[in-house]
């Protein structure tokens, strides 16, 4: 009879250097324009996230002194490193950025070359990039050059192409390897599929074999079978989690733990996830104000609560709250209600391994 080996078993031992940064584990927060914040990244890795990009920050100098870049730039108080995510068109525009980041206290450049949204891509940004070659490589040479003397690594994210006739991530990707790039994340989705259809991993594990720096592997990383799954087909040495943590986001310990026992944990009990929750809403107004804070800290909530016993008629409400004391009373009496039907969350459906392959 054929022994059954969990798939945790199979994959090798963890170490990851950054330039002289040695990663704590193998699971990663991906940027999030508008949700991975600093109070979301800092919640993140004290939840067993290895590894935070900030939302991506514009290279124009124009647009730096803008309250939301100001907002972007904040890392009071963030474990290391601080890994800061530039976007544009320019190479010089964007070695600048990667100067004036690193001024304020950025260890680690990331390259976005992965975004699909239109108002990005619009301006030829993010993965737009991915369509000109040239312009990509000579925008990684000149901010590797940038970096370099400050002793700052740079990395990349990118798709896997503009569409399904233009799959050109890894002649990039040896590009970048050549042009000094020190780790490249692939989300496994051209441009054209946006977050639909199913990651195409496959293009992520060649990309592994033909490169010598760290891989990362992201899109539909949603379980800790997932993730395993993930890394024993494409070898990657990292796996990057985004929409799955929104709401979720103990979902990086879940997965260090499988990964290192073949165990899942249990859900997380009610009276954590409150003081999670409103810590997090603290951190939330503390960093974006009263008023704004208050709008934007809506959406957290929501992801929070969509999936719980009253929790949509709880976003509902919450969403006509204009008072940062307000919602933290409603929310604290949303989770003592909670606490009355069990100790723990409910359990999310599992998904099996085979649903991603």
């Amino acid at each position: 009879m054929a022994t059954i080996v969990p798939l945790f078993l199979a994959i090798p031992l963890f170490m990851l250097f950054i330039g002289p940064h040695l990663i704590a584990n193998r699971v990663f927060v991906a940027p999030m324009a508008g949700v991975t914040d600093r109070p979301f990244r800092t919640l993140c890795k004290r939840l067993g996230a290895g590894y935070a990009v900030s939302e991506m920050i514009t290279s124009r100098p124009d647009l730096r002194d803008s309250l939301k870049t100001s907002k972007r730039l904040n890392h009071d108080g963030e474990a290391g490193p601080i890994a800061v995510q530039i976007a544009g068109t320019d190479a010089q525009m964007m070695a600048d950025a990667a100067r004036y980041n690193i001024d304020k206290g950025a260890q680690i450049i990331d390259i976005n070359m992965g975004c699909p949204a239109k108002k990005v891509c619009n301006k030829w940004a993010g993965s737009a990039l991915m369509q000109d070659e040239a312009l990509a490589i000579g925008i990684m040479q000149a901010v590797v050059a940038a970096a370099q003397p400050h002793g700052v690594p740079v990395t990349l994210k990118m798709r896997t192409g503009w569409r399904a006739d233009q799959l050109n991530a890894l002649p990039l990707a040896l590009a970048a390897e050549r042009s000094g790039i020190q780790m490249i994340t692939i989300h496994g989705r051209t441009r054209e599929m946006g977050y639909g259809g199913v990651a195409q991993h496959h293009t992520v594990a060649e990309i592994k074999s033909r490169v010598r720096v760290p891989v990362v592997a992201n899109g539909d990383i949603d379980s800790p079978q997932a993730a395993a799954w993930v890394l024993k087909q494409t070898g990657v040495d990292a796996v990057m989690i985004g929409r799955a943590a929104q709401g979720r986001p103990w979902i990086f310990r879940e997965i260090h733990h499988y990964l290192q026992t073949g165990e899942h944990l249990a859900q997380p009990l009610v009276a954590e996830v409150k003081r999670l929750m409103l810590e997090h809403m603290q951190d939330h107004y503390g960093l974006h104000g009263p008023d704004v804070g208050v709008r934007s800290v809506r959406k957290h909530l929501g992801w929070y609560v969509k999936d719980l016993p009253g929790g949509l008629a709880f976003r509902s409400a919450f969403n006509q709250l204009n008072d940062a004391e307000q919602q933290l009373r409603a929310t604290t009496d949303f989770w003592d209600q909670l606490a009355q039907l069990g100790d723990r969350l409910p359990d999310p459906v599992l998904n099996a391994a085979e649903t991603i392959q």
